[in-house]
């Protein structure tokens, strides 16, 4: 066994393993595809888990010709995405988007956030076990904006993480194994909290943001979760760049890529921001990296 501690390339023979645990196609790229882009850069197994095909939303109808429908547009731009930032692995679970809060959607036979706790989180665990990450990352537990799939999918990879350790907790055909590290993506809500303040002043309700107007920021920025580890993904910038631009579906305007203010976008976007959820932050943690500390095994 050796000690990993400092940022790396990592050698062959030492290779750490990432394990992301999402709910749509594109949140492996606008929520932390710097950090997943720049561990593959080193040499890690980055895997990654989507639990729905994002079938919900809208796409102009010239992006779903020769689609039958649009998760399966949705799922193809995930494919493109995995390739830019060179995951190693993703596994679709399968499951129906639920929507946003409140809409007829959640109660969907298929939905995500109709299924059993247990069942979503016995399927992680077990992916956990097949994988054997070191490091495991998920939202955060409001799930950066209340969507409630990102919910589900914070409680069933915490139910997950402790579980797979444990031989008594969703048994299958794998032995016990219990990742070192957990953390939640999350962002710091200074930025927000000062739009909150100017959305009124022309004439904007922060209580309805997004292209759908169901998304309450103002409520959002109330939240307050801790940073204890920030990954700078500046020389990796251009692969998260080109991830975003797969999803076509999901993207307006040339933000992160053209003239001063894409270049602006690139450099403020490729500092990504995490919370460690175990083992537990002593005061004052700020770690540069998610393997800090984490023992890898030595490959034959």
């Amino acid at each position: 066994m050796v000690l990993i501690s400092q940022l790396h390339p990592f050698t062959p023979n030492v290779r750490p393993t990432l394990l992301v645990v999402l709910a749509h196609p594109d949140d492996e790229s606008f929520g932390m595809g710097g950090t997943l882009a720049f561990y593959a850069w080193c040499g890690a197994a980055v895997h990654l888990v989507c639990a729905t095909g994002g079938e919900l939303g809208n796409a102009p109808p010239d992006l779903l010709q020769g689609y039958g429908s649009l998760a399966e547009l949705r799922q193809d731009e995930l494919r493109c995405a995995a390739a830019q930032l060179e995951l190693t692995s993703v596994e679709m679970l399968g499951y129906r988007d639920s929507g946003m809060p409140g809409t007829p959607d959640n109660q969907h036979p298929q939905a995500l956030a109709a299924a059993p706790l247990d069942e979503v989180a016995a399927r992680v665990t077990h992916t956990i076990r097949r994988l054997r990450p070191q490091v495991v990352v998920t939202f955060d537990p409001i799930g950066g904006y209340r969507h409630p799939d990102h919910i589900v999918m914070n409680r069933a990879t915490v139910k997950a993480f402790y579980a797979a350790g444990s031989p008594d907790a969703y048994p299958d055909d794998l032995p016990p194994y219990r990742p070192q590290k957990l953390y939640f993506v999350t962002f710091r809500r200074t930025f927000l909290r000062l739009m909150v303040l100017l959305m009124p002043l022309f004439g904007k309700d922060p209580r309805r943001f997004g292209r759908n107007q169901d998304v309450d920021i103002a409520a959002i920025a109330r939240e307050n979760f801790p940073i204890h580890a920030w990954i700078d993904s500046l020389p990796v910038i251009e692969r998260k760049v080109a991830a975003i631009a797969c999803h076509r579906t999901q993207t307006e305007g040339p933000s992160l890529t053209q003239g001063f203010w894409g270049w602006m976008s690139r450099r403020m976007s490729a500092r990504e921001t995490f919370m460690r959820a175990y083992p537990p932050a002593p005061a004052g943690l700020y770690e540069r990296d998610l393997f800090a500390g984490v023992t890898i095994p030595v490959q034959p």
